[in-house]
């Protein structure tokens, strides 16, 4: 009953962090460019997780490694540019919804290739899921002012990679400790950011005042946004199900959209409301046991 009553803390939480790093992606965007700030966010994350968890290295098993570093890139390190490049020519709240596409992607990824077990409520809740995010879609096309969207197939990419990480985590690293797995992933995945920061020329602009400002943010979305929320997602998987821990990206764009109407002054129109209402639902019958 407590691991029935903690998964639903755990992905309350990490759909308002969710929620709120679009925001702080298009903050830092005002003094990096994409590139740098995918790479920052890994390298904040990735000092946070070595301060807390790098004695958990040596527990990670050699035959492990290879499934940490599959995780890591398909979970972080390629989502992190992709989600970096798309909002830099697509509205926040609109890829908040596209990653919505992430159940919808574990469970087809589950069900070809890893022989994911899957309940009829479990489809029933994505298909509502799924509906809900359309509705939002619908309703805030229109507003729009955005007009590249074909950015919006990174996310869409992004979202299948996050199918396959959540997957391989259930099925291959249950065992290990979530602080080991996501210890585990940022070993791997220092070098390679710190060497494409580098190669973009970031350290020849670290002293423009607009650099340092946006450095505040990203520091935010490292730590607390990908170092802190990979902890209690891997939990999640843990305790529940591969479909059901993805139903997290369904409650991203409710609280983009809530978090635009308390403090951006935007309107929530009835329609935004009710399918906010229809994910929920959606959520409540992919982890209803």
């Amino acid at each position: 009953m407590e691991s029935n009553s903690t998964k639903w803390y755990l992905l309350g939480f990490l759909g308002c962090v969710w929620g709120s790093s679009f925001i702080l992606m298009q903050l830092g965007l005002q003094g990096v460019n994409a590139i740098q700030l995918g790479s920052l966010r890994i390298l904040f994350a990735a000092c946070f997780l070595f301060l807390v968890g790098g004695k958990q290295i040596a527990k990670i098993p050699m035959y492990k490694w290879k499934y940490i570093a599959l995780t890591s890139l398909f979970g972080t390190f390629v989502p992190a540019f992709l989600f970096a490049v798309a909002l830099s020519k697509i509205d926040g709240s609109v890829s908040a919804i596209l990653n919505s596409l992430t159940p919808l992607n574990t469970l087809l990824v589950g069900l070809f290739f890893f022989g994911l077990d899957v309940q009829r409520r479990q489809i029933f809740g994505v298909i509502i899921g799924f509906v809900g995010c359309a509705l939002l879609v619908l309703s805030g096309s229109g507003a729009s002012t955005t007009e590249n969207y074909y950015y919006a197939i990174l996310i869409v990419l992004a979202s299948i990679f996050y199918g396959i990480n959540v997957n391989l985590i259930k099925k291959y690293l249950s065992d290990l400790k979530p602080l080991t797995i996501s210890t585990g992933n940022f070993v791997v995945m220092f070098i390679p950011a710190l060497i494409v920061l580098y190669c973009t020329g970031f350290f020849e602009i670290v002293h423009q005042e607009k650099v340092q400002n946006a450095l505040g943010y990203i520091a935010v979305l490292g730590i607390i946004g990908t170092g802190l929320s990979n902890i209690l997602f891997f939990k999640l998987i843990q305790l529940s199900s591969p479909v059901f821990a993805s139903s997290v990206t369904y409650i991203i764009p409710v609280v983009a959209i809530f978090l635009g109407f308390l403090f951006m002054n935007e309107t929530l129109t009835l329609v935004q409301a009710l399918g906010a209402f229809i994910v929920l639902v959606g959520v409540y019958f992919s982890g209803k046991k």
